[in-house]
């Protein structure tokens, strides 16, 4: 996924402001991809220039409001549904394990106990979010869900795995 197509599924919904762009990175889309002010307002100019977004409305202090173009909803359904994801298949923490037998029994268990810890913490703020967000029937809603419970169940899965690992090292 490239934040391109994230600011394009956002704007889909509605014309947003950069600084609710980063707000709704920060609060409905942590789980899935993460966007820093830099790259979100550089990513915003190079979809105007493209011509995939516009400027639909300035306010004051020069806050500029955003709306996806045809052009850029073309792209955006040509990348749902015809681009094949990419599989990223580095992962730091399991890296880490893979190499655990470096420490002693005792400070991988640590480690893994950790890592389980981190998924059980990540799945309290996952329950938290989802009990704060008044769900609705429309897209933002349904699918967000979608997402969110994927959280969860891997946040559970991570967890469960972490236990099952300091069994397998002890």
């Amino acid at each position: 996924m490239s934040l391109r197509h994230a600011v394009l599924g956002l704007l889909e919904e509605r014309p947003m402001s950069g600084y609710d762009l980063l707000k709704r990175f920060e609060q409905a889309m942590s789980n899935v991809w993460a966007a820093t002010q830099s790259q979100l307002y550089g990513e915003l100019g190079k979809l105007e220039s493209a011509g995939l977004i516009r400027v639909h409305a300035e306010g004051p202090r020069g806050r500029k409001e955003y709306a996806i173009t045809e052009a850029g909803q073309a792209e955006l359904r040509h990348w749902l549904v015809e681009v094949e994801p990419t599989r990223v298949t580095r992962n730091e923490a399991l890296l880490r394990v893979y190499f655990l037998g470096a420490v002693e029994p005792a400070r991988a268990c640590e480690y893994l106990e950790r890592l389980g810890e981190t998924g059980q913490r990540r799945a309290e703020r996952l329950e938290a979010l989802d009990a704060s967000i008044d769900w609705d029937d429309d897209n933002p809603s349904v699918y967000g869900r979608l997402v969110l419970e994927w959280g969860k169940r891997f946040s559970a899965m991570q967890r469960e795995w972490a236990e099952w690992a300091v069994k397998q090292v002890r």
